[in-house]
């Protein structure tokens, strides 16, 4: 099985990481649906295992952590009458850590918006971090006890509640978010300093999310269909941010910034990353039934 060479692999990844979906990106570059899901499940399993080791003792010193909705297959209140819906189906939320100062992704995790997704995504993200933090999460109620769990007292924690108008009945609000009237500050655990309470800067990472990966586009066609795949390009897109797209205020990589590397990666390191992780596909063997030697043509017979 051949390979796409180098250029065209660096130009799908990059496509993928741009708010491409994945049939445009065929189109575009010639290349079978198929190459190009291949190619973003090879790069979804090499960048995740890269993040887990590269992205460890982060000298961070204040830490974001917000949710990004989805959905795979089905939003959750269809999944029962969907046809044929997979393991996975419904909604997806995204969870991630993001270093205020450097803007690293220190930690992702896809799952479901509870107590057991909040847990273990707190624990990976404490097993990452240098020194003590001040963290601030959204008002969600299941980040408490998950924080307390882990962390202990070894953390400044805050959480930041927004407060949202309800709309009146003459407004038309379908495709926008009720309007935010203000915010409350509530401290948790430890002395976080109320003047860094804030969840800004994962919030605008979110944002930067939905505009690069095209499944978490609202009000299209573009949803994951499989939650691996989803998972996939999650992988791809926390690796692309941390080592390959310059902050445009740092003027720097988030892994530069966070001292995890002095180097910036073009696309083609990120290709050979891949190949240094995921096995070269293997040559087809002999036809079953040959005795492992291969058949002669009719006409050579």
């Amino acid at each position: 099985m051949r390979r796409l060479d180098t250029a065209k692999r660096a130009t799908i990844l990059q496509m993928l990481v741009e708010g491409s979906s994945l049939r445009s990106i065929s189109r575009i570059t010639g290349t079978s649906i198929n190459t190009v899901t291949k190619l973003l499940v090879d790069a979804g399993r090499a960048c995740a295992e890269f993040h887990d080791e590269a992205v460890r003792n982060v000298p961070a010193r204040r830490v974001q952590v917000d949710e990004a909705w989805a959905f795979t297959y089905a939003k959750a209140k269809n999944v029962d009458t969907a046809e044929a819906a997979p393991e996975g189906a419904g909604d997806t939320w995204t969870w991630t850590a993001l270093d205020a100062d450097s803007k690293l992704i220190v930690s992702w995790l896809v799952g479901a918006r509870n107590g057991r997704s909040a847990y273990c995504f707190m624990h990976d993200l404490a097993g990452r971090l240098r020194w003590r933090v001040q963290l601030t999460s959204d008002g969600l109620g299941s980040c408490v006890n998950a924080v307390e769990d882990v962390f202990g007292c070894d953390v400044d924690f805050a959480q930041l509640v927004k407060l949202y108008s309800t709309p009146g009945a003459d407004e038309q609000r379908r495709y926008s978010p009720a309007q935010r009237h203000g915010a409350v500050k509530s401290p948790v655990i430890g002395e976080p300093e109320p003047d860094l309470i804030s969840t800004s800067f994962v919030e605008r990472q979110n944002l930067n999310l939905r505009m690069g990966v095209r499944r978490f586009t609202h009000l299209t066609n573009a949803f994951s269909k499989k939650l691996d795949n989803h998972v996939h390009h999650v992988a791809l897109w926390s690796v692309w941010h941390n080592w390959r797209r310059r902050h445009t205020t740092l003027r720097t990589t988030p892994a530069q910034a966070a001292g995890l590397t002095s180097t910036w990666h073009d696309a083609e390191w990120l290709v050979r990353m891949i190949d240094d992780l995921i096995p070269a596909p293997k040559k087809p063997g002999p036809p079953k039934g040959s005795g492992g030697r291969p058949r002669k043509s009719a006409k050579s017979e």
